[in-house]
């Protein structure tokens, strides 16, 4: 008997930041966001707390263009799909890593999508593609930062 494994997150939060939309090279569609997720509990003496974690998505093909179409800062989503590590060489020559969220199936949880005329509940699934492809960005990117990294955190 062989192991098993599985890379698999279910996310329920609120978008950071508005989903940017890009191209590779070779013409297919990427958006990043970010989302919040919160945690809260009370400690010993009854007081609440509360922490939130960061995390960043990253959406591609048909799913990267409906998340551009129907998600806006603040909207509450459910996000669920695989975890993927990215690394590259910065200027200085050091090796930077990202980790992210790769969306397969995205659930509205607001009661209307950005346009205004959304449903309920908009569900969308998108098929598992693997690629590794370079990110064109409209933006300078000769820095040492990576072409999709923007800050997650919104202060």
């Amino acid at each position: 008997m062989s192991a098993r494994s599985l890379n698999k997150v279910q996310l329920i939060g609120n978008l950071t930041r508005e989903p940017e939309l890009r191209y590779t090279t070779g013409g297919t569609p990427v958006v990043t966001f970010g989302l919040a997720t919160n945690k809260s509990w009370k400690d010993q003496d009854g007081n609440l707390k509360e922490v939130a974690e960061f995390h960043n998505i990253v959406a591609w093909n048909k799913m990267a263009e409906i998340c551009q179409q129907l998600l806006a800062k603040g909207m509450k989503v459910y996000i669920e799909g695989s975890l993927s590590t990215r690394s590259w060489e910065a200027e200085d020559g050091s090796t930077r890593y990202k980790t992210e969220v790769r969306v397969n199936d995205m659930i509205l949880l607001d009661s209307k999508g950005k346009q205004g005329n959304g449903s309920a509940i908009e569900d969308h699934k998108e098929e598992s593609v693997e690629e590794e492809v370079e990110v064109e960005s409209s933006e300078d990117t000769a820095s040492d930062e990576d072409p999709l990294e923007d800050s997650d955190l919104p202060f």
